[in-house]
């Protein structure tokens, strides 16, 4: 098969899912909306801009291997980015359209999959709106619809014809695949539901030998710094651990040399209790799972978050926003807890639980495990995404 994936070339979820082509020996092409260089054996790599993405530069690494960030696009100017990019997105989209039509033209591909709506999956529809060769898949990512669709005039008006002009849909969960409908996707065309990186590698997520005690007092939250993550509730739970648990311990990967986070802890004089950690690879990340005890993802918005099927299947006890795309994979009180994500105390109320119960991880370990082989297991998932593929490549 020729593909042409549009994606933001730096997203581990979008490269997880892309690797499965390029390991098959597909003919694989990308275009990338942010500038960089994935080590990954592409038959090409494009860079078209969409949204500003060309104002966030490869800066130098850090001494720590993660890289320095200008202002406009430091964690702690997110919302007010993710505001901008919204609004003002149109106006580069006609030079973005024009780049990828050229560039389909000489690939001549025989589908184009664009991983989310927005932006990636907004430019291949209107770059491919006046014809339906070649077939356009498009997936939708956590947030796409309940945080992005809805958002501005513009944001509406190019979903539901990102939706009205996709032939195939993958969605990472039930719920945005019923979204789908009513953002005008048909319920004739074909449509997938699967983790958005294409699900769980098991022989690199995978639960320790045993649940020994070192585990029982580490808490780690893997969502970064993200408009959607309210990290605020978070650090604001860890006194009320504290004051019951003392020898409790949290580790934050993404978050090292944030400012924000780091006044919530000198205000909250919570340093002793937090590691800040760079963003880390994902072997080091599945080494931190399994050290853990807890996982925490306090979101206000999500589809299936991979970090959380990651640390599920590791043996960590989730403990997560209430949302209905999250309960599509936690059951409150028999493989996880489900929060408010803007309480606190609930939260610690929750850790404290789960810390002090060393059954009830054990048992929730035990049944994530089955549930990450049953209903998330990459190879099998991946092989289905191929099946979804195939009638569109035959049908060209």
């Amino acid at each position: 098969m020729r593909l042409l994936f549009i994606a933001d070339g730096r997203s581990p979820i979008a490269l997880n899912w892309i690797t499965y082509f390029i390991d098959r020996k597909d003919e694989v092409h990308l275009v990338t909306t942010f500038d960089c260089s994935p080590d990954l054996d592409f038959a090409s790599v494009d860079f078209v801009p969409v949204a500003f993405s060309q104002a966030k530069k490869n800066e130098p690494l850090g001494s720590r291997g993660n890289r320095r960030e200008g202002l406009l696009w430091s964690s702690s100017l997110v919302k007010l980015r993710t505001s901008i990019r919204r609004i003002l997105f149109p106006l580069t989209i006609p030079s973005a359209v024009n780049q990828l039509r050229e560039i389909i033209a000489e690939i001549h591909p025989d589908m184009v999959h664009a991983l989310r709506i927005p932006f990636e999956g907004v430019l291949a529809a209107r770059a491919l709106r006046e014809t339906n060769n070649p077939p356009l898949i498009i997936s939708v990512w956590g947030n796409d619809f309940t945080l992005h669709a809805g958002a501005t005039p513009w944001m509406k008006s190019y979903t539901k014809q990102a939706m009205a002009r996709t032939d195939g849909l993958h969605t990472d969960c039930h719920r945005d695949l019923r979204l789908a409908y009513q953002w005008g996707y048909r319920d004739d065309r074909p449509a997938i539901v699967v983790p958005g990186n294409g699900g769980i590698q098991t022989d690199l997520f995978y639960p320790p030998n045993d649940y020994s005690s070192s585990r029982s007092n580490t808490v780690i939250n893997p969502r970064g710094v993200r408009s959607y993550i309210r990290n605020d509730t978070f650090f604001a739970a860890i006194p009320h651990v504290l004051a019951r648990l003392p020898q409790t311990k949290f580790i934050c990967p993404g978050m090292e040399g944030e400012i924000e986070v780091q006044k919530w802890i000198d205000k909250l004089e919570i340093g002793s209790a937090v590691e800040l950690l760079p963003n880390v690879p994902r072997a080091e990340m599945a080494e931190l799972f399994r050290s853990s005890a807890i996982t925490v993802s306090p979101s206000i918005h999500d589809g299936t978050p991979n970090t959380l099927l990651e640390a599920m299947a590791c043996g960590c006890y989730p403990i997560a926003g209430d949302l209905e795309s999250i309960r599509e994979w936690i059951e409150p009180g028999v493989n996880g807890s489900l929060i408010d994500p803007a309480d606190p105390v609930a939260l610690a109320e929750a850790v404290i639980n789960a810390l002090g119960n060393l059954e009830l991880r054990q048992k929730s370990a035990e049944y994530n495990r089955v549930l990450i082989s049953e209903r998330a297991e990459y190879q099998s998932l991946m092989a289905r995404a191929l099946e979804f593929y195939q009638p569109f490549i035959q049908n060209k």
